[in-house]
């Protein structure tokens, strides 16, 4: 990534890069899950025809330049925080090339059952809107060595941050869409860190799948939960698969009666199908699903 694009990365995808790792004293942080009678439930994403946890276990937590507070926690620790989301009924798990889990992932697939998780992925795009064809098939197949796996479930173009995003990535949505067409990636989308960006989004028919900021206070958002919440329904109401992040605003709402709250007005608009959030113990694995579950009930 070149100087442009990282400083272009901090300012636009990251509100949450820049604030620290989620402090344990602030969030569930025994490294035993909590009790978990039953497991988290599952949902249809979207008419993307595939069937999600309520819950994905994200990998990206302050991630950029290849690595995240996941990886950071090294691979026996993230090989068990990921076996650990998985006992608990997690299976969907959030993964991109700029956040270097990937191969952490493919350790974990070691006990995980490839056939019973979905896995998402992300590609860059700032410095390849013009790859050919062949180029983005590249990319894809490194990918899948990378994740030790014939097939990508979802790949989304990262971070997108322009009302023209459409346009300007179109050869590489006509990639994917090739690739979709031959089985290798199973359903495509974007992940929007600009509210333009995220209005086309929610219009497109090529987007399967659209991970969006969204929390009850607006914390590292595109706009106010009053205006992204809109956007979010003609989205799924058009059968976009929707993938809430930023639950917890990057670490600034988690404060037990914020997480809460967040999770509640996520979960009880009927307009996110799964929510993915950047577990960093396995005490927070099992606070998250328990709430969930409670939500449910």
């Amino acid at each position: 990534m070149d100087t442009w694009s990282r400083r272009k990365f901090l300012q636009s995808c990251a509100a949450g890069f820049t604030v620290a790792a989620i402090p344990t004293n602030l969030w569930a942080s025994s490294k035993t899950v909590h009790a978990l009678n039953t497991k988290l439930g599952q949902a249809k994403l979207g008419k993307s025809g595939l069937t999600v946890s309520r819950l994905a276990m994200g990998t990206g937590t302050n991630g950029w330049r290849h690595q995240s507070n996941q990886t950071r926690l090294g691979m026996k620790n993230f090989v068990e925080l990921a076996e650990t989301a998985y006992a608990g009924g997690i299976t969907f798990f959030d993964v991109a090339d700029t956040y270097g889990s990937h191969s952490y992932l493919r350790e974990a697939l070691k006990t995980i059952p490839r056939d019973k998780i979905v896995i998402l992925t992300k590609m860059w795009t700032e410095s390849n809107r013009g790859f050919a064809a062949p180029e983005a098939a590249q990319i894809l197949d490194r990918f899948r060595r990378e994740i030790g796996t014939d097939y990508l479930d979802i790949v989304l173009l990262h971070c997108q941050t322009s009302p023209n995003w459409l346009t300007e990535t179109q050869r590489l949505r006509e990639a994917l869409s090739q690739a979709k067409s031959q089985g290798i990636v199973r359903a495509h989308g974007v992940s929007c860190h600009n509210f333009e960006a995220l209005q086309a989004a929610a219009a497109s028919d090529w987007v399967d799948v659209l991970l969006a900021r969204i929390n009850h206070a607006g914390r590292a958002m595109d706009n106010t939960p009053a205006n992204v919440m809109p956007v979010l329904k003609r989205a799924h109401d058009r059968g976009a698969g929707v993938i809430g992040m930023k639950i917890f605003g990057a670490g600034a709402l988690t404060h037990e009666a914020q997480r809460q709250r967040s999770l509640e007005y996520v979960w009880n608009s009927g307009n996110v199908d799964a929510m993915t959030i950047g577990f960093e113990n396995t005490g927070q694995i099992g606070d998250a699903i328990n709430r969930i579950k409670q939500i449910l009930n």
